[in-house]
């Protein structure tokens, strides 16, 4: 075998490694269609890299804290932001390109959406990321329990075919079978992940559609949203949002400007009403009206001041 193939599978191997209970010797060599006899040099050449594996009931694993080299282990794994920015870069490439494929082939052979999510995802969203990572692998229908709709402020179960998702997992593209639409879910949202015995029924119907800079999909008729930002409301806008870097400019006042397409004006408004004396809202006046009803609404409520001062409802 070749260098680069055999690199290749000693990479998957060590991937695998990096688990909580162990892979056996078998499952290593079906995963990776190894024999036992390479399966053992893989393993061999590992440690002799400097990677300390340990016997668990199912196998071998790696033991991160006594292995030497920590800084090779942290290029297995990507941050949000690492992610973000591979993705961007990759997709930068004409799609037509074959380094772009063989890349994304090489990528794909190495990281499984689980492993991935693993590292992403927060601890109480992952059984359902997870679930939903089974349904997209199986093709099958399954059920958002008890979903809460920011748009619509209500909680109901969602019948979908779950097909992809959004970067960082935070949203999962559905094709909602009650609206005949394709739509995003917020993962955050969603109480359990129901899968059901049907497989999908409209796949050829799954479309994603852009996203704005919000991580909203841009459905309907996306209009343009102009705002004046600060130093400080542009840096952490794009450390919240990185693709939002795209759409600024910076004007003859030291000040920048963000004028960025937008599906509706949750994702904006929020970051606008949470940094109100580090931003100017330009256009459209629609957006203006949606920030001070939002304002207003917010005055109106009641609060009441506990004896030290502290606000209580």
């Amino acid at each position: 075998m070749s260098a680069q193939p055999r690199l290749q599978k000693i990479l998957e191997i060590l991937m695998m490694l990096n688990c909580k209970y162990g892979r056996s010797i078998e499952e290593l060599s079906a995963n990776t269609n190894s024999s036992i006899r390479s399966v053992y040099r893989y393993i061999e050449t590992i440690e002799d890299a400097g990677f300390v594996l340990e016997k668990t009931e199912r196998g071998k694993r790696v033991n991160i804290e006594e292995t030497q080299n920590k800084e090779i282990f942290d290029l297995l794994h990507f941050s949000e932001e690492e992610a973000h920015i591979l993705s961007k870069a990759i997709h930068s490439i004409d799609d037509t390109n074959l380094i772009k494929s063989n890349l994304v082939k090489k990528l794909y052979s190495l990281y499984d959406f689980k492993r991935v999510a693993n590292t992403i995802v927060k601890r109480q969203n992952s059984v359902n990321v997870h679930k939903l990572i089974d349904a997209i692998e199986q093709k099958k229908q399954v059920v958002l329990e008890s979903y809460r709709s920011s748009n619509s402020d209500t909680v109901n179960n969602r019948l979908v075919e779950a097909f992809s998702f959004t970067q960082g997992y935070i949203a999962i593209w559905c094709y909602d079978i009650e609206s005949k639409t394709n739509k995003t879910f917020k993962t955050a949202r969603i109480k359990n992940v129901k899968i059901l015995d049907t497989k999908w029924q409209f796949a050829g119907k799954h479309k994603k559609t852009p996203l704005d800079i919000f991580r909203i999909a841009l459905t309907g008729k996306p209009e343009t949203a102009k705002v004046k930002l600060s130093q400080r409301a542009k840096s952490l806008l794009i450390e919240e949002y990185p693709l939002a870097e795209k759409d600024i400019m910076q004007n003859k006042n030291n000040n920048y400007i963000l004028e960025t397409k937008i599906s509706n004006y949750n994702g904006i408004g929020r970051f606008v009403i949470g940094l109100l004396d580090e931003t100017e809202i330009i256009s459209p006046i629609g957006f203006k009206l949606f920030v001070k009803q939002k304002i207003e609404e917010n005055l109106k409520k009641k609060y009441t001041l506990s004896e030290d001062g502290k606000s209580i409802d």
